[in-house]
């Protein structure tokens, strides 16, 4: 039997402890963001966070302003049984009915030291645009860390090691159709599931 599923607002307090117990980065996001909490049969399973993210001109190689695109930036998640993709898709429903003005979503799978490929976006027919930009990041607690990301959460990066080059898969999920043609001249082949691979 299918599970009765819901997503709705949730607090900052329920989205952290699920980010916390339930992505693989352990941590909260200190930016403002949208928060969609996710429930089946009345559970609490876990959320999928939008935030402005670290870029601070995100927006700028599609030409959008920055109030234009934001960041799918956590999926924490817990044992559920409705894929991942459908959750998403809801949450991308909300977000659009929540914010009028925003025309684009940008997400990443970390294959690096996730082993993400961005299955889930495939599913969703998001448009792959290849690789992030490699840059060094650095290390906090055995982890690599955008250096942005760092320099917000400790004030400096002073000090800390630095990470090997890291990039992710980048795609995209237009919210209009306009736009949607305008980047499918981006698109790239959607990259496989490798034997190294630990997830989507």
């Amino acid at each position: 039997m299918k599970p009765v599923l819901k997503l709705d607002g949730c607090s900052y307090e329920a989205a952290k402890y699920a980010v916390e117990h339930w992505h693989y980065s352990g941590r909260m996001l200190t930016s403002k963001a949208v928060k969609i909490g996710v429930w089946e049969n009345d559970v609490f399973i876990g959320c999928v966070i939008f935030s402005r993210g670290a870029n601070n001109h995100i927006g700028r190689p599609y030409a959008l302003a920055q109030t234009e695109v934001c960041e799918l930036t956590r999926v924490a998640l817990t044992t559920h049984q409705t894929p991942v993709s459908r959750i998403i898709s809801i949450a991308i429903r909300l977000l659009k009915s929540a914010s009028p003005g925003l025309r684009l979503i940008v997400s990443y799978a970390d294959e690096q030291s996730q082993g993400h490929h961005g299955g889930v976006y495939q599913s969703g027919n998001w448009l792959y645009v290849g690789q992030s930009q490699a840059q060094r990041g650095v290390i906090v607690n055995g982890a690599g860390m955008h250096k942005r990301t760092a320099s917000r959460l400790f004030g400096t990066i002073e000090g800390l090691e630095k990470s090997d080059v890291l990039w992710k898969h980048k795609y995209l999920y237009a919210l209009d159709e306009t736009l949607r043609r305008k980047l499918e001249s981006l698109r790239q082949p959607y990259p496989k599931r490798t034997l190294a691979n630990k997830a989507t």
